[in-house]
């Protein structure tokens, strides 16, 4: 992204932001409340209209991109929204093999054995398959979404507060998956997150957003360091001190493989 301004009339949300993702890593995007991050990620993938800037990904000017060669760089991408975002009146198959139905011409009987493939990989029963939404708990629901955002095996996943509401012991069981996922496959992650646990277990490169800038970015040993009123009270409260100690700085992921 380069001189990336987005605005809602007056207000101005970004300004003139600039911003590297790597390919291979886990980013974690960090702010506080109404900050810009999920309009940074609609930005990017283009739900939301920029008044300046580019967006550049596979090496394409996503904006400069004709219909049809837009529509197959965004095979290349999936999303999971906070709070999941799935269809209530689909099951889980159905949300899965939604993205499939616009984008494949695959036979019903492929498309099925393709959605359990996808709920096996995100670590849900079988039976789930045939829930509806309304019928999952909180944790499944966030699976059920990262089913649906892998349904196209995309090189790019954006991810949304993937565990917001969930209790600490799914929220851990979640960033194990991402990083496994990740590893797997290969993956790049955005991912917006506000979760303490999860920068340190999951995100090998942090950016910190406030009044529409990019104020810090680097692993969490950095952002620990700097001397901004508000990263200073993220990361060193209470809860801070206690997750990113010493004992767990050796074990975040490393970030020498970003520089490509």
């Amino acid at each position: 992204m380069r001189d990336l301004t987005v605005a809602f009339g007056d207000k101005v949300v970004l300004d003139h932001l600039d911003l590297d993702v790597f390919r291979g890593e886990i980013l974690g995007v960090i702010g506080a409340s109404g900050s810009g991050k999920s309009v940074l990620a609609r930005a990017i993938i283009g739900l939301l209209p920029r008044q300046t800037g580019t967006v550049e990904i596979f090496n394409e000017d996503v904006g400069a991109l004709a219909p049809d060669a837009r529509r197959l760089i965004e095979r290349r991408w999936g999303v999971m929204f906070q709070h999941g975002a799935l269809f209530s009146s689909l099951t889980v198959r159905q949300n899965i093999q939604f993205p499939m139905r616009e984008h494949l011409q695959l036979s019903e009987s492929l498309l099925d054995e393709l959605a359990m493939l996808k709920i096996a990989m995100v670590g849900l029963k079988p039976d789930a398959a045939e829930k509806y939404p309304a019928e999952l708990s909180g944790g499944m629901v966030k699976r059920a979404a990262l089913a649906r955002a892998l349904a196209l095996d995309p090189e790019l996943l954006f991810l949304d507060e993937p565990t917001s509401g969930l209790d600490p012991i799914s929220a851990g069981e979640f960033d194990e998956l991402v990083t496994t996922l990740q590893e797997t496959l290969d993956l790049t992650v955005f991912m917006i997150t506000h979760d303490l646990n999860t920068l340190d277990a999951a995100c090998g490169r942090i950016v910190a957003l406030a009044h529409g800038k990019l104020i810090a970015t680097g692993p969490a040993a950095a952002l620990i360091a700097s001397n901004d009123p508000w990263l200073r009270s993220y990361f060193q409260g209470p809860r801070g001190r206690t997750i990113f100690s010493s004992a767990n700085q050796a074990h975040r992921p490393s970030t020498d493989k970003l520089a490509g």
